[in-house]
């Protein structure tokens, strides 16, 4: 913890709740005057919304996770039409396309220039052209966090173009668009979207508006995630996997990750393995190696006590007054259950690459905030377990 140190920022504008998606014409009308749209593999599925955007609009395709060829592709498909505003209507991977456009409309040169680990990491100078971000699943809270990532299939990684000047000027959450998500992108999403509410939860750098907000996330979570598998149509819980995820982004945005993400990120780069699913088979396994650590007095700050935290986060996922640790960890293996969760081995990866993406992820900036510094034996041991 830092105290009373701290500083926030999010969008510049949040509008939240069922229907609010109708406003979108009215947001981008006073922003600019052409708009290239990012959109999902199957764009007729909102066919609706886009077609009545009010301005001139251009629609790119993100058919999956995003690279950085596909970057440079948006952001030509932006200049030849004349964008001077960029819209994101889709999940966290069409997100972070648009956020990547935007940033290189205003700043120029190439995704390489400011990319971390692969690239030359130049540092985001100039603001973004205006960006407005559609979620269309629950889950990256990519909507108002300040990084884009994007895979470099040459280094086998994924990272991050990151600058607070890349947060989007509108994040416009409308959970009436997530009741068309099949069952697996709803668990999937749902899951990442609980592990961005838990690592701020218990991060070095959580403070106290990252902690309210982690709080009401987690409880969201438990109240929405398994009910808005069991039936999709189920608004209520819709709409408390939509905020949970929105306040998972607010809080990692200020507070940082933890080792879940540091190793689902290296793995992203190693595997065909779908981000949210990554960071469920090692939840439970991160949870365990930091509480081991922080029983033989292992916190990294010494304010910060894990332990307290990952308890109370059981209370708020369980909903039970009394629940320990174990009752949390417990929660989240049932919760993989229910929602058909594999392990990593169902996508291909194997213990003998366990020593490598240990060695990578010991590196990556989402480490910065997990609540102990585990070595490489621990890591290494995490993802056996996640296997």
């Amino acid at each position: 913890m830092t105290g009373t140190r701290f500083e926030f920022g999010t969008a510049g504008r949040i509008m939240a709740g069922p229907g609010r998606a109708a406003e979108l014409p009215g947001v981008l009308a006073g922003l600019g005057s052409r708009v290239l749209v990012c959109t999902g593999a199957n764009p007729q599925r909102h066919a609706g919304l886009l077609a009545g955007l009010g301005v001139p609009a251009a629609v790119f395709a993100v058919a999956g996770e995003p690279t950085v060829d596909l970057a440079r592709e948006a952001v030509a498909a932006a200049r030849e039409h004349g964008a001077d505003v960029v819209a994101a209507v889709g999940g966290g991977s069409v997100i972070d396309t648009a956020k990547a456009v935007a940033m290189l409309l205003g700043n120029g040169g190439d995704p390489l220039d400011y990319l971390e680990v692969a690239g030359s990491g130049r540092p985001i100078s100039k603001p973004a052209a205006p960006c407005v971000a559609v979620p269309t699943t629950a889950g990256t809270g990519a909507e108002v966090t300040a990084n884009a990532v994007l895979a470099v299939p040459a280094h086998q990684v994924k990272a991050s173009l990151r600058s607070p000047l890349m947060i989007p000027r509108v994040a416009l959450v409308d959970p009436l668009l997530t009741v068309s998500c099949p069952p697996p992108v709803t668990a999937s999403s749902g899951l990442d979207a609980l592990t961005q509410c838990l690592e701020p939860f218990v991060s070095v750098r959580a403070n106290p508006l990252t902690d309210g907000l982690a709080r009401e996330g987690l409880r969201r979570a438990g109240t929405g995630l398994r009910a808005a598998y069991a039936d999709g149509r189920d608004l209520r819980a819709r709409e408390d996997m939509a905020t949970c995820s929105l306040l998972g982004g607010m809080a990692l945005a200020n507070a940082k990750l933890g080792a879940v993400h540091g190793l689902a990120g290296v793995i992203g780069g190693t595997a065909d393995v779908p981000h949210g699913l990554a960071c469920a088979a090692l939840l439970a396994p991160v949870i365990e190696a930091n509480v081991r650590a922080s029983r033989s007095g292992r916190s990294a700050d010494p304010e910060l006590d894990p332990l307290d935290r990952y308890a109370e986060a059981a209370r708020l996922l369980t909903g039970e007054p009394a629940a320990s640790v174990e009752d949390g960890l417990a929660w989240i293996r049932e919760t993989l259950t229910l929602l058909g969760v594999p392990g990593l081995a169902a996508f291909g990866l194997r213990p003998a690459q366990a020593d490598d993406i240990a060695a990578k992820a010991m590196t990556s900036s989402s480490m910065q905030g997990n609540p102990v510094a585990l070595n490489h034996a621990e890591l290494k041991t995490v993802l056996l377990q996640a296997l």
